[in-house]
């Protein structure tokens, strides 16, 4: 194991002596330095850790359902690995620069040789499924024993899940031009995409699903949106608004829940 990564899963972070030599466009996905700092990076980093100790040395076999044209892998794993692609999208799959096979499919029906990769991802894809069992089966029969499962996705029962899964896809398309600056928003192959929020999204549930499939978690984090800190810097007005709603909201929650946490991180392990 990376003796520079901690035991404790819940709170690894890749920290190799090496890598704070290098600049961090060298070591890191795009996708992780564009976030911004808080939550949502930290538990992409710890993730990142989670992968780089756990996973076997030597070539990988990777298959990133719903990859599209963006990797939240880290590079140190990506540059070792075959990656192949699985996306419903001709747009994604036509930008996608990484992969060494890409695959105009469905993840809910594609199907593989039993035992076939190290490492199945699947970040921000499961929320536009209408059928999420169906892809974790075939995932699950996909993976080689031992193999991980990294999900990202958002919380349904955060105040951003219960926004998005309540209100009309022009309105996500709205928000992204306008709040979140993306003015290709919407356009073919680029998000925001629709979304059907499968029960299966809730993470009590998938950790339910997960333990009934031989599926061991061995990291999980709700993490607050990063939509949260963008509206900081770009709006700030709108998102203080936002967070005395979430204050408020709170107080009615048990514990320390926070409607804030609008997404999370997984990772299951076939036992």
């Amino acid at each position: 194991m990376n003796k520079n990564v901690a035991s404790d899963f819940n709170t690894a972070i890749p920290l190799d002596g090496v890598d704070a030599l290098l600049s961090p466009a060298s070591v890191h996905p795009k996708s992780l330095l564009d976030l911004p700092s808080g939550d949502a990076r930290e538990s992409l980093l710890a993730a990142h850790g989670i992968l780089r100790a756990v996973l076997p040395p030597g070539k990988l076999a990777i298959y990133e359902a719903g990859g599209g044209s963006t990797s939240f892998l880290p590079l140190s794993v990506l540059d070792r690995a075959h990656v192949t692609v699985v996306d419903i999208d001709e747009d994604q799959i036509r930008n996608n620069t990484y992969a060494d096979k890409t695959i105009l499919g469905d993840i809910q029906s594609y199907r593989f040789k039993p035992a076939t990769f190290n490492l199945v991802i699947c970040y921000n894809v499961i929320e536009h499924l209408a059928d999420v069992e169906a892809a974790l089966l075939r995932f699950c029969e996909a993976l080689k024993q031992g193999g991980l499962i990294l999900i990202g996705a958002p919380n349904p029962k955060s105040l951003s899940g219960v926004v998005t899964k309540y209100s009309p896809h022009w309105f996500h398309v709205w928000f992204y031009r306008h709040v979140r600056g993306d003015r290709h928003a919407g356009e073919p192959g680029q998000a925001p995409f629709p979304t059907f929020f499968h029960p299966l999204v809730s993470l009590s549930r998938l950790e339910t699903f997960a333990r009934e499939h031989g599926l061991q978690v061995i990291y999980r984090r709700e993490y607050e949106s990063p939509r949260f800190p963008e509206m900081r810097a770009r709006k700030p007005v709108l998102a203080a608004l936002l967070d005395a709603i979430a204050v408020v909201a709170n107080l009615f929650l048990p514990g320390k829940a926070d409607v804030r946490r609008g997404d999370y991180h997984v990772i299951l392990r076939k036992r």
